[in-house]
This record gives C-alpha cells, structure tokens and sequence, in this order.
C-alpha cells in the first residue's frame, strides 16, 4: 500500500519536550507496514528539513516562504493541502492521509485501511487518549479535534478536491477538520468513523514553547470560520459545517 501522509512540524530547538515528540511520530510511521511518503510543508521553520534527511523515511518537501503569509501569520493549512493534493495526483498513491505531528496511532491502521472495498473513502478518529501537562486523559468522550484523518479517491475525486481547494483560505488555527469533513460531503465519500476500531493517543503541546495562547487560538479560529463560511456557500454545503459541534461532524 502505498500513503502519501500530511503532517506539518514545529520549528525544532524551541521545545525539547516537542522535538521528542516529533521525532517519535516519525519513527511510529516507520514501523507501519506500508510504502509511506509524508508530504511536508514548512514556512521557513528552523531545522525541519534537517531533521527529516535525518530520519531515513521518505518525504515530498515544500517550503513556503513566511513572508507570503498574511501578516503575523505562522503557517496556512490551505497551502499545505494544495501542495499535497497535487502531488497526491502526480503520483500512485493509495491513500492520502492528514494528521498532526503530536499523534500516534497504532500500526494496525495499515492493515483497516487495506480492507477498504469503496472507491471513494473517508476514515476518520478522535484522539481517544489525551496527555495534557503530562496527564493522561482517556474517556468514551471524544477529545475536541479529528487529527487523524483518510481519504481513499479515485482519479476523478481527486481533481475534484483540487479543484475545490481553489475556494478554500485558512491560516494559523482552526477549522481545519470541519473543512475536511465538507470536502467528504461535497465529494460523497462513503465516510467511516474509526473511534472504536482503533487507538489514537495525543500529546498537547504548551502554548508558552511557541509564544500562543488561548486569545491567539480565538483570534485565529473566527478568521478562519469566515473564510470557511465563504466557503460553504461558494459550494452550496450547508452552513452547519461552520456552526455545528464536533459531535455533530
């Protein structure tokens, strides 16, 4: 099988605690069964490319200068995904997958996924295990964020995505997972929510190791909810993307 895998990483040397972090992300990739590219887009971030030439997994790397960025702005999910969408059809890939690079899921992953008969697919998980300030959370609840997300697509759905990426504009955080849940709505993916097939645990990250907080987080988040707003009515989707709760996506 073969997986082209988003994942975007913070800059290295800021955090020790999130270096290790990254660097064990890698190397849980690495013990999946599958022929995995990880497609990553940086926005001149300190020491990235240097840790993955490192880190012998292969990878598509694409570095967006952060002065093309809106003012004050740090990264841009609509950038990484139009870069990884088109290399995704460029090449022979299975699977495109996105994920967070505080993630890890079990290796079994692999062998869910590979059972998939639909054409057109969309797997989906919670994290179901959350360690915040060094605790360990783990509940039936889901914790607030789908970071593990995939998408089996046929040449046709797959221009099409591209095609929708044209209308879509989202920087720094938030609202990155509602949108990717329209994009399977407006592509008609047969969707499947992995929550109690598999395991996927999250380390938070601490906002004082990059200089964020919770007014930043905010901030961000309704910036992003009317780009995303605009979105939805371009393309006829309803508007409940935007409002709705993640219970509800």
């Amino acid at each position: 099988m073969k997986i082209l895998w988003q994942v975007s990483f913070r800059p290295f040397g800021k955090s020790k605690i999130n270096d290790d972090i990254q660097k064990k992300f890698v190397e849980n990739i690495k013990k999946m069964k599958a022929d995995i590219t990880l497609s990553v887009t940086q926005f001149d971030d300190y020491g990235v490319k240097n840790f993955l030439n490192k880190s012998n997994i292969k990878f598509k790397y694409f570095n967006v200068p952060k002065k093309k960025l809106p003012s004050g702005s740090k990264y841009s999910n609509s950038m990484m995904l139009s870069n990884s969408i088109k290399y995704f059809i460029s090449k022979d890939f299975d699977y495109f997958i996105f994920s967070n690079a505080d993630v890890f899921i079990s290796k079994n992953i692999v062998k869910i996924l590979s059972k998939q008969i639909h054409a057109d697919y969309m797997g989906f998980v919670y994290p179901n295990i959350l360690i915040k300030n060094g605790r360990k959370h783990e509940t039936f609840l889901p914790h607030y964020g789908i970071d593990f997300i995939a998408f089996k697509l046929s040449k046709k759905k797959s221009l099409m995505f591209h095609k929708l990426l044209k209308d879509y504009k989202q920087f720094d955080w938030g609202v990155i997972d509602n949108f990717y849940i329209s994009i399977g709505d407006k592509l008609d993916l047969k969707f499947e929510n992995l929550y109690k097939k598999i395991k996927l645990k999250k380390i938070e990250n601490k906002f004082n190791d990059f200089k964020e907080n919770r007014y930043w987080q905010i901030k961000s988040w309704k910036k992003n909810n009317f780009y995303f707003k605009k979105f939805l009515k371009k393309n006829n989707l309803s508007s409940l993307y935007a409002y709705g709760s993640y219970y509800y996506l």
